[in-house]
């Protein structure tokens, strides 16, 4: 995955307060619309209330555990915060590579007083891990294909169907998501997908799905990937972040729409890397109690389609900044959209997930 580095400078207050005094700290983040979320919603403000700060931008969440367990072996810590899925968080954890969060102490109640981890509930599924949004990945598609005369997908499984929807599809570079489209739509049952992908031939028999669209996928890395292929026509259907496609459908108004069947629900948030000085451990703490309470996390919403991870922001969740449409009905929670809903199992994932990803890449190869 290309990785670019922005780096967002601070206002005239910060340059006259001379060097010395400044803190430099690297963010990890997804780049594209997500990353622009939280810049908007939280970084620039904490920015302006702290002249002090500058924040750099990496867009290398998407190999963040491997990134980070390299940084360890060298001993070398360049990263600061990192915004990572629950799974990857679940990884990073277990190995000793992301800080435990003491949740009530580190993070702000909510305006009623509710205790952080009360707000929070059940999305606390690691002890390393602090939520940030609920999204998904699902499919967008071409809504203007000549080849497909009038037809427009309507289930998951019309991915994998290249006669009567043909044409270039994007997929993630990775065996998550893939794997559970794939025997999904191979006649294994919802609630049986990780049973049969945790058996051998599970994993073959996921794999020979995808056999069936190989040679018709253009393979994606960075979230923001899907969106520019289906705006530049590159591909005719693709998988990515439902908040992605919401920015290329709603801001950009690409001839784009959204298919939300068997979307696969996710949650993404911060992890501290272990190892930060007292200094940036400071900062960081300071950041975080701003840029995860109950209204910074409504206000992300405010540029893209993600629930909040806290209850109390969910009632303060509004229209969009700029467009002014309501943003309740784009979420991936939304009763319209979520009738069939896949529920990841994170824990499965984190447990399989190195000798899934080895399997996929030999695969890949093939």
């Amino acid at each position: 995955m290309k990785t670019t580095q922005l780096l967002i400078a601070t206002s005239a207050l910060a340059m006259s307060a001379g060097a010395a005094s400044a803190v430099d700290l690297t963010f990890v983040s997804w780049g594209g619309a997500y990353q622009e979320s939280q810049l908007k919603a939280y970084a620039e403000p904490y920015m302006a209330a702290h002249p002090d700060v500058n924040i750099i931008w990496d867009e290398s969440s998407g190999e963040a555990v491997a990134k980070l367990r390299a940084m360890n072996e060298a001993g070398n810590l360049t990263w600061d915060l990192v915004d990572v899925t629950i799974a990857d968080a679940m990884r990073l954890c277990d190995e000793g590579l992301a800080m435990e969060i003491d949740f009530d102490n580190m993070l702000a109640p909510a305006p009623d007083g509710t205790s952080a981890s009360e707000d929070f509930g059940d999305l606390l599924l690691s002890d390393c891990f602090i939520p940030q949004i609920v999204y998904s990945i699902t499919f967008g598609y071409r809504n203007d294909v000549a080849a497909w005369n009038g037809a427009t997908p309507t289930t998951v499984c019309d991915v994998f169907d290249t006669t009567k929807f043909p044409g270039k599809r994007s997929l993630y570079k990775g065996p998550l998501y893939n794997m559970e489209w794939a025997l999904l739509c191979d006649g294994v049952p919802k609630e049986e997908i990780y049973n049969v992908l945790g058996t051998d031939d599970g994993v073959s028999r996921a794999f020979a799905k995808l056999d069936t669209i190989k040679d018709q996928v253009v393979w994606w890395s960075a979230g923001a990937e899907t969106p520019q292929l289906l705006a530049d026509g590159e591909v005719v259907i693709g998988s990515t972040y439902n908040g992605r496609l919401f920015s290329v459908i709603a801001e950009q108004n690409q001839p784009v729409s959204m298919l939300w069947d068997a979307q696969i629900y996710d949650l993404d948030g911060w992890i501290v890397p272990t190892g930060l000085s007292e200094e940036k451990m400071a900062v960081v703490k300071d950041f975080l109690y701003f840029a995860t309470d109950t209204q910074r996390l409504a206000d992300q919403a405010k540029y893209i389609s993600y629930g909040p991870a806290r209850a109390s922001s969910a009632p303060l969740v509004g229209k969009h900044e700029t467009l002014g449409i309501d943003m309740a009905p784009h979420m991936p929670t939304d009763p319209a959209n979520a009738t069939n809903v896949v529920m990841m199992d994170f824990p499965w994932w984190a447990d399989h997930r190195d000798d899934l990803d080895a399997k996929f890449q030999a695969w890949l190869a093939q």
